[in-house]
């Protein structure tokens, strides 16, 4: 697939999403009203819309697409599973009820309720995972005919490009057809003989390989240490011809880190992170926390006042306990939480050291 036929898929995907999330709403909307019976559906439709209506729902729709994109719905996902890719979908329907959450609040939107938030959450993603699994079906079968493919060629023979291999070759739906190998003899080459796998060329044929054949992308599993001149050449060789070229993440052993490339002053780098990173995806990260305490802060009050108040009646002293703590990052935080013991219990705890029952930091006494 060339690059102009993929951006009018892309774009034409990105349409889909916004019109089924415009069905989403309105579903949602006739179910609201419909349960609150206050008027019927036909006199709902009938009342005259403001412009700043639609400025608004307008605003809210393109909220919605900028989260899809940032959530990384509309990049290749060949060799993403369906359950990366749904809860990609959970994640940007959630990110944009917060963000509905915000407007409603900034734009006094009475129609923003818990109950229409929670109803659209779970049809707008329900009918967007089903739209993606659908997708992936008539892809895998078009992919399966030999349509669509992408044709492959990975540098290295060792264990671990053989693997990778291997779960190319068992998973014909992603669209993969697998060249064969490059590398030159080394001491496990009778291994990697007896796997069955195709060596197409040597490291010296590599780019006269690449002028005669169809290569789409290439997978290099050499030894970065060891061969990180040779896999310059070969990523310049990629950049001449437009071929993707793939590396393994795991160089370093980090499994769990995720990679991002960064520019800095007209350089590039290669950045891991271990957590949620950094940019939207930590905003949006923090606005949900954020909105979630809110919302649960607000219902739990009734609840949270009957303890303090229970507190104040029963002990002497303040309703609540603060202590400074370490959070991440060595970095220091305070926290606040209902106090359930004497005012100065941490000062005596030094008097009561030979009653403590439990090793190291943590300090326990039975019936205390």
């Amino acid at each position: 697939m060339n690059d102009r036929n993929r951006l009018l898929i892309t774009s034409l995907q990105k349409l889909f999403d916004l019109v089924l999330l415009v069905l989403s709403f309105g579903l949602t909307t006739a179910l609201i009203v419909h349960n609150e019976g206050t008027i019927s559906l036909a006199q709902f439709l009938s009342i005259r819309a403001k412009i700043s209506n639609y400025v608004i729902f307008l605003l809210a729709l393109f909220t919605c697409h900028l989260i899809l994109s940032i959530c990384g719905l509309y990049r290749s996902m060949r060799l993403s599973s369906k359950r990366a890719e749904m809860a990609d979908v959970s994640k940007a329907t959630t990110l944009s009820v917060v963000c509905f959450v915000a407007i409603g609040s900034a734009f006094s939107v009475r129609m923003i309720t818990l109950p229409f938030l929670t109803l659209f959450w779970v049809i707008s993603t329900s009918v967007l995972c089903a739209f993606r699994l659908s997708l992936r079906i008539g892809l895998a079968r078009i992919r399966a005919h030999g349509r669509n493919s992408h044709h492959m060629l990975i540098l290295g023979t060792n264990p671990r490009a053989v693997e990778f291999a291997r779960r190319i070759v068992a998973n014909p739906e992603r669209g993969y057809r697998l060249l064969g190998f490059v590398d030159d003899d080394w001491p496990g080459m009778p291994d990697f003989r007896k796997s069955g796998l195709q060596l197409v060329s040597n490291y010296a044929g590599l780019a006269e390989f690449l002028r005669r054949n169809v290569v789409d992308e290439v997978a290099i599993f050499l030894p970065i240490g060891s061969f990180y001149k040779y896999s310059a050449e070969v990523a310049a060789l990629c950049g001449q011809h437009g071929i993707i070229m793939r590396l393994n993440a795991d160089i370093f052993g980090l499994k769990s880190s995720r990679w991002r490339t960064e520019e800095f002053d007209g350089d590039h780098f290669m950045a891991t992170y271990p957590g949620t990173g950094e940019g939207w995806p930590l905003f949006m990260k923090r606005g949900l926390d954020i909105a979630i305490s809110i919302l649960l802060l607000l219902f739990l009050a009734p609840l949270l006042a009957g303890v303090a108040l229970a507190i104040k009646l029963s002990s002497p002293g303040p309703i609540f306990f603060l202590q400074n703590r370490i959070g991440l990052n060595k970095r220091r935080f305070r926290i606040y939480k209902f106090r359930t013991m004497v005012p100065n219990a941490e000062k005596l705890m030094t008097q009561l050291e030979d009653r403590n029952e439990v090793s190291g930091p943590v300090f326990k006494i039975k019936k205390d």
